[in-house]
């Protein structure tokens, strides 16, 4: 059976220590004293450790099941439930107006990971509620909002976002559902839809589907797509549910992993449906959701790295195998344990180092996205190019790191009842759900990267240099310093291969865009670490805090910086290598 302890000190290390938050001009930010975080944080992770952690292998084992038309969850999952919805934890940064507690995404953010390191697959139920309430409170009339946002902020009525369909997944200008607008504004919605995660389950008195499908009039391709919201049950007019709309669940898919999780197939046939911000417009309106998805998700990437990294290191630690090239390390017993080998410490090293730089970088990136909730463009823009590499690189690594930790455990890691295959096999999905990787990499090459103007990128390659420079003079810092200069002129190097081959050749650009991804995934996590290294010099400098930890950070960052980013050249030579070796055979050659 594995366990799970939520790492608080790292959490407050980079809210307070590298984020300052208490000391930003984000609105709101103020309030978060290390007290108060401390508080939030603190019984998020009893929740976390007591409740969901335990109903981790319970999900897992048991799944979901379709019973007479109603999806079951595993044992204990509704009383889980409930008690996260009476904890207030389902409405943590979601607007007051409709009974949210208004604190900043960064917090959500925090507790979110607590949450997915204990249990995944339950966490994304009120996940994809948030997605649902956020487009909603978005795009949503005054009057959807005050019919649907109250009983979501509190997961009485859970969320959805049906996009897929048996034909087609990203190229969702294939659509075949259909809208046909009614004389009373409604539209009866009919098609089928699939992998529908949260699709249905016995936990909420209802669920709010939100749906793509194509009205009349909107013509071919993703132009033509409209968003409708679609509920389980009618609402009356007194906002409780009423009769069952025509949506069923054809059948809950048997999945590698997230088996706590209902994925569903869902059918509609004419069900009732109401337009969901601008006729014909239905994408954009669908990407206030995918976007705030794809950073969970890339949360969720080193969420469940975190957790099998805990265990790995435990069973490393406890399991004893051989003796120590320098020498016994325990000589009173039969052999050392494993974590006295060079390269069982390469394994903990790579998985740590990964960790904690992918924390780092989700909670700035939560902070851009509450500077962009209020108005700063800037961060918009910034937080906009780094959404797919978040995702992209931080799930990749993510689920590398799960099977690192696996290997650990040797043969006894590939055993069901010891638990860590779970986290491989729960890790997995977000390398592909929310818009497969290969896809992050296409939309952060071929979109992000030209945005307007470019402007975004150089302001990222601005941001490295500045931080380079504010540490000229300190020569603990240049083992930080000087790979992240190095590290981000690779990264600039491979834009201007783009610049020079992509107009002429669009495939010398699109061949090298998953290691583009990477190549920035690791810059951005080499800049995390060395603001990480700054803050924790300055702590020892003032005599402050946990020496151990802050010393250890310091030589987990130096890990980072020796040996993962010159990973950087690897993927610059790859890049240069252009198409042809990609593009060499004929597809008949395969």
């Amino acid at each position: 059976m594995t366990t799970y302890t939520a790492p608080l000190k790292d959490m407050q290390f980079l809210l307070h220590d590298v984020l300052e938050v208490t000391s930003s001009d984000v609105p709101g930010y103020s309030d978060l004293d290390a007290g108060f975080t401390s508080a939030v944080l603190d019984e998020a992770a009893k929740l976390a450790q007591d409740v969901l952690a335990p109903l981790n292998a319970v999900g897992d084992q048991e799944g979901c099941k379709l019973e007479n038309g109603i999806v079951r969850t595993p044992t204990g999952f509704k009383a889980a439930f409930d008690q996260m919805r009476e904890g207030g934890w389902t409405a943590l940064d979601c607007d007051p107006e409709y009974g949210g507690q208004g604190l900043p995404y960064l917090m959500s953010s925090a507790v979110g990971e607590v949450f997915v390191s204990a249990n995944m697959a339950f966490n994304m139920y009120q996940g994809l509620t948030h997605g649902a309430y956020s487009a909603i409170h978005a795009h949503g009339t005054a009057e959807q909002k005050a019919k649907y946002l109250p009983k979501m902020v509190t997961c009485e009525w859970t969320g959805t976002m049906n996009l897929t369909e048996p034909h087609c997944g990203t190229d969702l200008g294939m659509m075949r559902t259909k809208a046909e607008p009614q004389a009373d504004g409604s539209y009866l919605i009919t098609g089928q839809k699939i992998f529908i995660s949260a699709g249905d389950h016995d936990m909420a008195d209802n669920i709010i589907h939100l749906v793509l499908a194509k009205a009349p009039g909107g013509g071919e391709g993703t132009k033509g797509i409209s968003l409708f919201i679609v509920p389980k049950f009618l609402v009356n007019d007194d906002g409780t549910p009423g009769a069952r709309n025509a949506v069923s669940v054809g059948k809950v898919e048997e999945k590698m992993g997230i088996h706590g999780n209902a994925t569903c197939v869902l059918n509609y046939d004419g069900a009732k449906g109401w337009l969901l911000g601008d006729l014909h417009k239905g994408m954009r309106a669908m990407f206030t959701m995918m976007n705030e998805a794809r950073l969970g998700v890339g949360l969720q990437g080193y969420a469940v790295a975190e957790a099998a990294y805990q265990n790995s290191l435990a069973y490393a630690k406890d399991r004893l195998q051989g003796r120590a090239v320098t020498g016994a390390e325990n000589p009173k017993g039969p052999a050392d344990p494993l974590i006295v080998h060079p390269d069982i410490r390469r394994n903990l090293m790579d998985q740590k180092s990964f960790v904690e730089g992918a924390r780092a970088l989700t909670f700035w990136g939560a902070s851009l996205i509450d500077r962009a909730h209020h108005g700063d463009a800037a961060a918009d823009g910034l937080i906009g190019l780094l959404t797919p590499v978040i995702k992209g690189f931080q799930t990749d690594k993510g689920f590398d790191m799960a099977v690192q930790a696996q290997q650990i455990w040797g043969g006894h890691g590939y055993i069901e009842e010891q638990g860590m295959s779970q986290f491989v096999r729960d890790a997995r999905i977000a390398q592909i759900y929310e818009g497969a990787n290969g896809v992050q990499a296409l939309d952060l090459v071929g979109r992000k990267l030209a945005a307007d103007g470019g402007k975004h990128v150089m302001a990222f390659f601005e941001l490295i240099k500045a931080e380079c420079k504010a540490h000229d003079g300190d020569d603990r810092m240049k083992a930080f310093t000087e790979p992240l200069k190095t590290a981000s002129k690779q990264l600039q190097a491979a834009g201007m291969f783009f610049m020079q081959n992509g107009m002429k050749n669009p495939n010398a650009a699109l061949s090298g865009s998953y290691d583009f991804m990477h190549l920035m995934g690791h810059v951005c996590l080499g800049l995390m670490w060395t603001r990480m290294a700054k803050a924790a010099y300055l702590a020892l400098d003032a005599g402050g805090g946990d020496m151990g930890f802050l010393e250890t950070k310091i030589a987990t960052g130096r890990y980072y910086m020796a040996r993962q980013l010159p990973a950087c050249a690897m993927h610059l030579a790859r890049i240069e290598s252009g198409a042809d070796p990609v593009m060499a055979l004929a597809a008949e050659a395969f």
